[in-house]
């Protein structure tokens, strides 16, 4: 199978990037810059942005699914940071992900977003829903959830992956699914995780049109 991989050169993605390969799928993967990726035999890059139509649309040929790790980003990680990306950047992504996908004959769209988007809001401990509500981390949350809108409105087979707060820790642990905050989320789980998690929901083709929080 080939996949279309979405932020490949971020944090998460490029675990993201790194787990695909290693299963053994074949990738496509859309980078502002490819001299970021490390070259490999089942890799092909195209350089463009996710909220350019054409350039997405190229990306996409042969591609059979889409996993997408990527985020509104700040120039730091301080709340308060300016922000790197536009704040609809993961909206505009998701319409042209939405159409084009149809077009292509894609249907199964595994996307990373947070816990405390939407429904999941009143889960979060208080402190937090203070720094989304009063800094800058509050943007990203706000284009997830429109994006979740987007996504769950658009009958394709996706799966909504909600982290809860990432860490940077090579070890893997077990992931605890929570849907409905049943069980109660732990409060962080490592990027290298998330990224096992997502193929894994794409090998199995598990949480379809479903919105998991995941801890670990």
């Amino acid at each position: 199978m080939r996949v279309l991989i979405l932020g490949a050169t971020g944090r998460t993605g490029k675990l993201l990037l790194q787990e695909t390969l290693a299963r053994g799928y074949a990738v496509n993967a859309l980078v502002r810059d490819k001299s970021k990726v490390a070259m490999h035999p089942a890799l092909t890059l195209f350089e463009g942005l996710p909220t350019d139509a054409a350039a997405l649309n190229k990306a996409m040929v042969g591609c059979e699914a889409i996993l997408s790790a990527l985020n509104i980003s700040r120039n730091s990680d301080f709340p308060w940071a300016k922000l790197r990306t536009p704040a609809n950047f993961l909206f505009e992504t998701a319409k042209n992900i939405i159409e084009l996908a149809l077009q292509h004959g894609i249907s199964r769209v595994i996307l990373t977003s947070a816990w405390g988007t939407n429904d999941t809001l009143k889960d979060i401990p208080w402190w937090f829903k203070w720094v989304i509500e009063n800094s800058n981390v509050g943007v990203a949350y706000r284009d997830h959830e429109r994006q979740e809108d987007m996504f769950a409105a658009s009958g394709l087979n996706y799966t909504v992956v909600r982290p809860v707060g990432l860490t940077n820790s090579s070890k893997s642990k077990t992931v605890l699914v929570s849907l409905a905050n049943n069980p109660k989320p732990l409060l962080t789980i490592s990027r290298g995780d998330v990224a096992k998690f997502m193929v894994d929901a794409l090998l199995g083709n598990l949480f379809a049109r479903q919105m998991p929080v995941i801890s670990s």
